[in-house]
């Protein structure tokens, strides 16, 4: 069985499109994973993306993970709820000055708390200076993400309030796949 998904790709051009957003109550902090760590990504992967079909990555192996992370302008951020891994958006610098929001988004038992406006917020302000934190790599020109329908249903609105705007629609047809939940066989 296959289902429609549309997928709608955003950008920012300039520093000054960002928006930014309220902070979210409690103690949450959001800090670099500086090292590059195959687990902790596949679990962050796996727990944010498990209920909403993030399937792409499931088949790296160790070695595959190892070399995405370490690639120059290959970045990590993760919002912690009082010390509790809740959310995180990964970066990836791209060819001419472009970096890309490669994945973005929260575990589900922390949605709906602002935790992802801010977390958003914070991502894209770390994709401007990205940078400044990797001799070699050009200023950024242009951040960009894409979403689709399988998202949350907040997704978009999020990134339109954090100030990127739309300029590409696909719709195509996918294979169905069960959703895979944090760890095989749990149906999360």
């Amino acid at each position: 069985m296959s289902i429609t998904v549309t997928t709608w790709s955003l950008e920012q051009t300039s520093p000054a499109d960002q928006r930014p957003a309220s902070a979210p109550e409690g103690d949450i902090r959001i800090t670099r994973a500086e090292v590059p760590s195959p687990e902790f990504s596949r679990f962050l992967y796996t727990a944010v993306g498990g209920d909403i079909r993030w399937t792409d990555r499931l088949g790296m192996t160790y070695a595959e993970w190892r070399k995405w992370l370490e690639q120059p302008g290959v970045e990590t951020w993760v919002a912690y709820d009082r010390g509790t891994p809740a959310g995180y958006v990964e970066l990836q610098a791209q060819e001419g000055g472009s970096v890309e929001i490669v994945y973005f988004g929260l575990v589900p038992a922390f949605r709906g708390r602002r935790i992802g406006g801010h977390l958003l917020a914070h991502g894209t302000a770390r994709a401007w200076d990205l940078a400044e934190r990797w001799p070699g790599l050009p200023a950024t020109s242009r951040v960009w993400l894409h979403t689709c329908s399988k998202d949350g249903p907040h997704a978009m609105d999020n990134y339109l309030r954090r100030g990127f705007r739309l300029f590409d629609t696909a719709v195509a047809e996918e294979d169905e796949v069960t959703t895979p939940g944090p760890w095989p066989g749990s149906g999360l």
